[in-house]
């Protein structure tokens, strides 16, 4: 489990193909300190370190993840949101998120507000997937590549967040331009409801 705040991007540094899978080489300040089977979050999508060595560490995504995020689209020298997962006790700072990325969305528009700025998002959106629970609510949460987010004027397939300079700087949000593809994990909260109201419903 992650709570979407970011703690700092990892470079990829190779990316092999496997078959059907895709194992990504990356480097970051704390892959000394990470051990085989720990989990850590990349743009959102949690998984497995296969191996350490020095300032970097190893993982694979397999076809399921790859279909559903933009890790197969990772070429060396890009930046990756980083996050270990939450320990028992700590601090909740943004939401509960998952790493089980729901989809992907395409930025849309980059408005300057003022200092900071506004990054508006387009997702496919099917009548199914609402009654999942894959839909956002004003002043809801959603994390965007694995970055805690609050909604601003959601629609039926599209929604806006407000990105404030130190996000901006420390998150790869500073790469993102109008066409990036992000990824998308909904609230769990949201989709709970969603399911129990579902439920209710036919019984």
């Amino acid at each position: 489990m992650f709570s979407g705040i970011i703690e700092q991007m990892a470079e990829v540094v190779a990316v092999e193909k496997d078959r059907e899978n895709v194992r990504l080489t990356l480097r970051c300040s704390f892959a000394p300190e990470l051990s085989v089977d720990q989990s850590v979050a990349h743009n959102g999508v949690c998984l497995t370190v296969e191996g350490t060595e020095g300032d970097t560490y190893v993982v694979t995504a397999m076809k399921e993840t790859l279909d559903r995020s933009n890790l197969g689209e990772l070429r060396p020298g890009d930046c990756v949101n980083v996050e270990r997962s939450m320990r028992a006790g700590g601090r909740l700072d943004g939401h509960i998120v998952q790493g089980h990325v729901d989809t992907t969305a395409l930025c849309t528009a980059i408005d300057d507000a003022d200092g900071s700025y506004v990054f508006t998002f387009r997702y496919e959106s099917e009548p199914e997937m609402a009654r999942r629970g894959y839909f956002t609510v004003d002043k809801g949460s959603v994390a965007v590549n694995g970055v805690s987010l609050t909604v601003c004027r959601p629609t039926d397939d599209a929604f806006s967040v407000c990105i404030i300079p130190y996000t901006y700087e420390h998150t790869n949000f500073r790469d993102i331009r109008v066409g990036t593809r992000v990824n998308l994990e909904f609230d769990i909260l949201g989709k709970y409801i969603s399911r129990l109201a579902h439920f209710t419903q036919h019984n």
